[in-house]
């Protein structure tokens, strides 16, 4: 039976779930808001205005919260209430430099493991990225890309054949997507979208030849870069404002 309201889990729905997976729903829904820059750094998320949204208890918007908040995608302050993460300028930038180095040793190590049903599908995943330049909505080409760009590397991660580095990686890109949306400006990524398929074309074309050191230096440039020319420095809100 399809949703009546798209993009919303209805509460009829809801009320078939059992507690624990109802929590799970609740909490995928509000990672997407946050990582989607549906919510603002520092804004306040009520309890009571999410738990009447979804037609549910307080307990799984609780449930939901305290696990974004173990992901560091929001703050639970005791005896104040919940708000939306806030990350300082030099803190935004610790982490991309820290996870530019994580993903580029992935990059090299997927160079030389590769095989070439994947570099396929990474072509495929580059053309369609490429046709998002034609769009001229901004929410749509930021929408799109962030989607892409998450199935373009994890693609990577899958030529490295390594587990705990996705697994440890998927989480990461949580943190980067939300920090990209609620620090950057409204739908950085669209006017970005150029120049990161630029980068992406670098990416494919060190690991198509295999080459190991170009694949690792192309992608930590390619995510330490994110800073500049998707999020401006001047434009992060300090931590608490």
């Amino acid at each position: 039976m399809s949703n009546p309201h798209p993009g919303t889990t209805s509460a009829a729905l809801l009320s078939q779930r059992g507690s624990a997976r109802l929590s799970s729903v609740v909490y995928d829904q509000i990672k997407e808001r946050l990582l989607e820059g549906r919510y603002a750094a520092n804004e306040r998320l009520s309890v009571e205005a999410l738990r009447n949204e979804w037609g549910v208890s307080k307990q799984p918007v609780m449930e939901a919260l305290r696990r974004l908040s173990g992901d560091g995608l929001v703050e639970i302050i005791p005896q104040v209430g919940c708000q939306v993460s806030a990350y300082t300028p030099r803190e935004v930038e610790d982490f991309f430099l820290m996870f530019g180095g994580f993903e580029g040793t992935i990059a090299g190590i997927a160079a030389l493991r590769r095989t070439d049903v994947q570099l396929a599908e990474l072509d495929r995943l580059s053309a369609e990225i490429g046709r998002l330049r034609d769009g001229t909505d901004p929410g749509a080409r930021s929408h799109g890309y962030r989607v892409l760009n998450r199935r373009f590397h994890a693609t990577i991660h899958a030529m490295a054949h390594s587990r705990v580095m996705a697994e440890t990686s998927a989480r990461m890109w949580d943190l980067s997507d939300f920090l990209i949306n609620t620090t950057g400006g409204p739908q950085p990524l669209s006017g970005a979208l150029d120049g990161r398929h630029d980068d992406h074309e670098r990416i494919r074309a060190a690991l198509q030849t295999g080459d190991r050191l170009a694949a690792r230096q192309e992608m930590e440039l390619h995510i330490v870069g994110i800073v500049g020319s998707v999020i401006q420095p001047d434009r992060q809100p300090a931590h608490g404002t």
